[in-house]
């Protein structure tokens, strides 16, 4: 290629970039100007499309409108919304059960999720696994996938080869209903068995899984939140009667008579708040039934703590109608996620689903787009996993092998590949050009090293290229 060749390419390039990114920024104010125009939208019990409106949806979180620990492109979306369309998106945090008083007690559609007594639960089926516990005897589903999520939302016209782009145009915490608590959210992290530092321990007992619950302020007055309180998991038993010796099934209830509260911990450190949904994405192809705990190619438990509002995320859509959900929602997250959670605080996100047809991707950035992509005001991130698409890649067992094969190496190699391809394809440079760019400039991170398929981000800021003509 001639110098004069390899101007005009990035030439061509530097404006199909500018172009997609001007359009996206344009279309971003728009949201954010519809979204606040329905302020108003019913507080029902049943999904549909908020009174007053014709292109907002609200999507309540109830034991109808949700499917516990798993991705199935199987399931019958709860609503349909076409392109440029709103939807509001109620997640709650599976570790609500961990203290129920501060946040399901009084919450009808909580309640409804969370109900589980000596007959039934709300929400029987909780993880990809078999629907009669013959494995482990933990019950349904297994828990095998953890994540309550809710959705999916089925997007018109919306076919496999298409990439989905999903504007975040507002993220609120979920307000406690219990009056003893007006005015406050709460949130919960697991120190659990299988966090990164479990078998690092250095106190006594040893191994051991903490609990430590936040209060979140939902009136958004203050910007931080702070730890209430902190508790030993002790053994517990379901109603069901089955004894739950560590964390190893989702929504059991905690009885607070077997464990023992240790309070002013953490005094005086605030921990800043950043609203963000971990499980964001769509139904993958591969199998029918998918644990919502490693993350994939069409997105899901990323737990990029980047994912909250003014964000946009790109999905390679791999089902009809793409079947987006959210779930594992958090107050805020460090990078990593170490110890095995967030801070798990209910919330609800309001979303622009804009569908960007395969016919019309030819020249742009999303032009073979195969993994999740972040877009913030001021960076790409490109997320890299242990394994690209281990559904695929893994063969038949892959959903128990995965937890087998996971690296950081290896997130970083995938992470590293897909930011070389980005540059390459986005910005037209040399393969050179954009190893030495990588190496100056780009910053990888560890996302998470708990979720099965470990996660590697890299981050290019949009500023490098403020020269550009």
């Amino acid at each position: 290629m001639t110098e004069d060749s390899g101007d005009a390419k990035r030439s061509a390039a530097g404006v199909d970039r500018r172009d997609f990114l001007r359009n996206t920024l344009v279309a971003g104010g728009a949201a954010a100007a519809a979204a606040a125009g329905a302020t108003a939208y019913a507080q029902t019990q049943q999904p549909g499309r908020v009174p007053g409106t014709t292109n907002h949806y609200h999507v309540p979180a109830t034991d109808k409108t949700v499917h516990w620990g798993y991705f199935s492109k199987s399931l019958k979306p709860v609503v349909e919304v076409a392109s440029g369309d709103f939807v509001t998106i109620e997640v709650l945090t599976h570790h609500a059960n961990d203290d129920a008083s501060r946040m399901i007690t009084g919450d009808p559609g909580a309640e409804s999720v969370f109900y589980w007594d000596k007959q039934r639960k709300g929400v029987d089926r909780r993880g990809a696994g078999p629907m009669q516990p013959t494995l482990f005897g933990r019950g349904a589903g297994e828990g095998l996938g953890v994540h309550i999520c809710t959705g999916p939302v089925a997007v018109r016209n919306a076919e496999p080869g298409d990439i989905l782009e999903v504007r975040i145009v507002d993220v609120k915490p979920r307000p406690g209903a219990n009056p003893q608590f007006k005015g406050k959210s709460f949130g919960s992290n697991a120190a659990a068995w299988w966090g990164f530092h479990y078998k690092e321990l250095l106190t006594e007992p040893k191994p051991r899984e903490v609990i430590t619950i936040y209060e979140v302020d939902t009136a958004g007055e203050r910007n931080w939140a702070r730890a209430v309180y902190n508790f030993r998991w002790t053994p517990q038993t379901d109603p069901f009667g089955v004894v739950h010796k560590t964390i190893d099934y989702p929504g059991v209830p905690v009885d607070h008579k077997t464990v023992q509260e240790k309070h002013g911990i953490l005094p005086n450190v605030r921990i800043p708040i950043r609203p963000h949904f971990g499980v964001l994405g769509l139904a993958p192809s591969e199998a029918d039934i998918v644990d919502s705990i490693p993350p994939n190619y069409v997105g899901g438990n990323i737990d990029n703590w980047r994912i909250g509002k003014g964000a946009t995320m790109y999905y390679p859509v791999a089902v009809p109608g793409a079947l987006l959900s959210a779930g594992d929602s958090h107050a805020s997250q460090g990078d990593s996620e170490l110890c095995g959670t967030a801070i798990e605080c209910s919330l609800t996100g309001t979303f622009q689903l804009v569908l960007r047809k395969k016919a019309t991707l030819a020249g742009s950035a999303l032009e073979g787009l195969a993994y999740p992509l972040l877009e913030t005001q001021d960076d790409w991130v490109l997320h890299g996993f242990s394994y690209a698409n281990y559904l695929a890649e893994l063969g038949a067992d892959a959903q128990s092998k995965i937890y087998e094969k996971s690296s950081v190496d290896l997130a970083l190699k995938d992470a590293f590949k897909k930011m070389r391809h980005f540059l390459m394809t986005t910005r037209g440079l040399s393969e050179d050009e954009a190893i030495s760019l990588i190496s100056v400039a780009v910053d990888f991170g560890v996302t998470q090293v708990v979720d099965g398929n470990w996660g590697v981000h890299a981050i290019i800021k949009k500023s490098l290229f403020a020269g550009t003509v």
